[in-house]
């Protein structure tokens, strides 16, 4: 299986590790430390070292309750850093919604295009829409997630019931629009979107059937990286009451994407690369992926 994108035809039958590179002051893992070009670029090197195979830049938070930052002020952030991170020699991901900030690195030379909103996101001041931007392109990649409302109010009110059919028929109408588009179909990923919208209860059982998302017939995609799910279920710190914060969540993460791997997940987005990999590694001596 191949995903298509701008420079690279990237190999899917081996798992992919994406590694997160937030270029924001107010991510709920990591604002600010890699807000600057020089210590991102430095970032990315890094996680290129732990092995990464693909990088994903964002310049803007999508955590729950965020707000939204300003088209330029976007783009101030993610253009230098995407500028010298094409010299890397890897796939280059940006994480936005905004249908400018999708032209603009794309025209820079971007591989692929990561939004949260499945290119439904429009700017009412603005004729140009993501799906446009995309379809336009000769190979970019890109992928659709799904989410249930908007970043400031998604976890305030989240889905209700078996969120699982929702999740799936959106996600396939939202590829399907695409290809009547011209996008070409080993050109699109699909993400359940695990925190956008759900509770703790639907986004583990999205994990537990995710084999059922696969009917739809494009890679998957998963983003559980120090998700709050995952800190709702593990157990506090020895000598705590707490439970894990952000930064005491990377086992419950490299558990996650391990599982979502052996469920069919073709690419995890993650920040502990390093971990993930390791953890693949032993996944992969089973001759299971």
């Amino acid at each position: 299986m191949i995903w298509q994108t701008t420079r690279y035809a990237i190999d899917l039958t081996r798992p992919q590790v994406m590694g997160i590179v937030n270029l924001t002051p107010d991510s709920f893992s990591d604002g600010g430390q890699h807000a600057g070009t020089r210590a991102a670029l430095a970032h990315c090197e890094q996680l290129l070292k732990d092995g990464a195979d693909i990088l994903d830049l964002g310049g803007e938070s999508t955590r729950p309750g965020a707000v939204q930052v300003p088209v330029d002020e976007e783009l101030a952030r993610v253009l230098p850093v995407l500028r010298e991170a094409l010299k890397l020699g890897v796939p280059l991901s940006v994480d936005t919604y905004k249908p400018r900030v999708m032209q603009a690195t794309l025209d820079l030379g971007a591989d692929i295009v990561n939004d949260i909103w499945a290119l439904r996101w429009q700017d009412a001041r603005d004729p140009l829409d993501g799906r446009q931007v995309v379809a336009r392109h000769s190979s970019c990649g890109v992928c659709l997630m799904h989410m249930h409302g908007e970043p400031r109010t998604m976890q305030v009110r989240p889905m209700e019931g078996d969120v699982l059919p929702a999740v799936l028929a959106f996600l396939r109408q939202a590829a399907q629009e695409l290809q009547v588009r011209g996008v070409a179909r080993e050109r699109i990923v699909l993400d359940p979107g695990i925190g956008f919208g759900k509770t703790v209860a639907q986004n583990f059982s999205l994990l537990a059937r995710q084999p059922e998302l696969l009917a739809a017939g494009y890679p998957l995609l998963a983003g559980w990286s120090r998700k709050s799910s995952l800190g709702a279920v593990a157990s506090p710190p020895p000598g705590s009451t707490m439970l894990p914060g952000v930064h005491e969540r990377m086992a419950p993460s490299v558990a996650a994407a391990l599982l979502a791997v052996e469920r069919g997940a073709a690419i995890v987005r993650v920040h502990d690369v390093r971990e993930t990999v390791q953890a693949l590694k032993v996944l992969a001596a089973l001759g299971q992926r």
